[in-house]
C-alpha cells in the first residue's frame, strides 16, 4: 500500500451566510497533497484560497465534505481536540508577521511552547535551534522594531517551526517585503522543504513565489481551474 497523504479532501463544500442568503467559497473541491510536499495556491482575490487554507489548519470547518489532515479528519473533531491538534501539528506564516512588540525575538518564537510541557530548558533550547535555522543566531534579545521587515519574517517562521509542525500554512508571506527580502524568505522555505521535509501550502498572488514550490494549485470562484502544474512552468 502507498504512502498515506499528508492532506486530502473530499467533496469540500463552504459556504457562509449573510441573513437568508447563502454565499458559496468552495464548491466540491478535492485534492490531495502528498507529506513533504510544498504546494503554491494562486488564484484573484475572493476566489477562496484563504478559506482553503483556514480549512487545512483547523481554524475553519466546512460545510460539507472531509478535510484529512496527518490522518485526522478535522471536520470529526470537537473544537478542544482541534485547537490541541492545530498547537502541535501546524505552523503559520503570515504577511504582517503579527510578532508581538514589547517581546524579544525570543520570546515571540517561545511563545507557542508556552502551551506545552517542555522545560525551560528545552524550551530555550528549541528555541535557540529555530533561530538557527532562520539565520538570526544572535538576534535573540533584538525587539521587531530593531529588525528588518525580512528578519521580522524570519522570526514568524521561527515561531512557526519551533514546535515542529507537520505541516507549514503560509498566507502571502512575501506580501510586505522587497524583492530581495522576498527571496530570502523563498529560498528559506524551499529549505524548510529539502532539508526538513516539511509539507508547506502557501496562498501567494506572485508568480516568482509561486515558482519556488514544487506545485501550482489554481483556484477560481471557488473551485480547481484544470489540473494542477509544476509550479516551475509559471511565467514570470
Amino acid at each position: 500500500m502507498g504512502q498515506e497523504p499528508a492532506i486530502a479532501l473530499r467533496g469540500v463544500c463552504k459556504e457562509y451566510r449573510r441573513e437568508q442568503i447563502k454565499i458559496p467559497v468552495l464548491t466540491d473541491l478535492k485534492l490531495t497533497v502528498d507529506e513533504g510536499e510544498f504546494l503554491a495556491l494562486m488564484g484573484p482575490s475572493g476566489s477562496g484560497k484563504t478559506t482553503l487554507l483556514n480549512l487545512l489548519a483547523g481554524l475553519d470547518r466546512p460545510t460539507t465534505g472531509e478535510v484529512v489532515v496527518h490522518g485526522q479528519d478535522l471536520a470529526q473533531m470537537s473544537e478542544g481536540q482541534i485547537a490541541r491538534w492545530r498547537s502541535r501539528n501546524v505552523g503559520f506564516i503570515f504577511q504582517l508577521y503579527n510578532l508581538i512588540p514589547v517581546l524579544t525575538a525570543f520570546e515571540n518564537v517561545e511563545m507557542p511552547l508556552l502551551l506545552t510541557s517542555l522545560s525551560k530548558r528545552q524550551r530555550r533550547e528549541n528555541v535557540r535551534t529555530a533561530l538557527r535555522v532562520v539565520g538570526l543566531e544572535g538576534r535573540e534579545d533584538h525587539f521587531p522594531r530593531q529588525l528588518s521587515g525580512g528578519q521580522e519574517q524570519r522570526v514568524a517562521i521561527a515561531r512557526a517551526i519551533v514546535t515542529d509542525p507537520y505541516l507549514l500554512v503560509a498566507d502571502e508571506p512575501t506580501g510586505d517585503l522587497d524583492r530581495q527580502s522576498a527571496e530570502e524568505i523563498l529560498e528559506l522555505m524551499e529549505q524548510l522543504h529539502r532539508e526538513f521535509q516539511k509539507t508547506i501550502v502557501m496562498v501567494t498572488h506572485d508568480p516568482i513565489a509561486a515558482r519556488r514550490a514544487s506545485r501550482l494549485l489554481k483556484l477560481d470562484k471557488g473551485k480547481l481551474v484544470g489540473d494542477v502544474i509544476q509550479a516551475q512552468e509559471v511565467a514570470s
